[in-house]
């Protein structure tokens, strides 16, 4: 079973985000969760199985140039996670599917995503959910 999430359930996306970005503590990803989902322009989809919370995706619209698109607004694939032990069951299918289908309502004609060049499981997931390869780029910064 998929449910979009509140603003209320933004501890427990929290604890998802934390094990997909790393370097964040689960306060600060939970008050983003709580201002994101307080908007109208981002989504977040949990994934339960037998009653428990195995994952999450979110997605939102990006209004800004997005690589290899067209349009605008764009769906945006910001993240999706599944515990280890529930993967390769097609959770992260439906949750994605679940975004796109919340991006369809919010009249978009495109979604995109993007993953690091070295994330290889990520990398195949997208391909294998249709998604295509559109640009690699490496990005560069230094202190002023």
């Amino acid at each position: 079973m998929i449910r979009q999430a509140k603003p209320d359930d933004a501890l427990a996306l929290a604890g998802f985000a934390v094990k997909l970005w790393k370097g964040h503590s689960v306060t600060e990803m939970a008050n983003m969760f709580e201002t994101l989902l307080s908007g109208d322009n981002a989504a977040c989809f949990i994934q339960y199985v037998d009653g428990k919370a195995v994952g999450f995706a979110q997605c939102q619209l990006r209004n800004d140039y997005v690589e290899g698109t067209s349009s605008s607004p764009v769906g945006y694939l910001e993240g999706i996670f599944i515990e280890e032990a529930y993967r390769n069951r097609g959770y992260a299918r439906e949750l994605l599917r679940a975004c796109e289908t919340w991006a369809k309502e919010k009249h978009c004609t495109e979604f995109a995503s993007d993953c690091d060049l070295d994330n290889a499981d990520s990398l195949r997931f997208h391909m294998a959910m249709g998604f295509e390869e559109v640009n690699r780029i490496i990005c560069f910064r230094k202190e002023l």
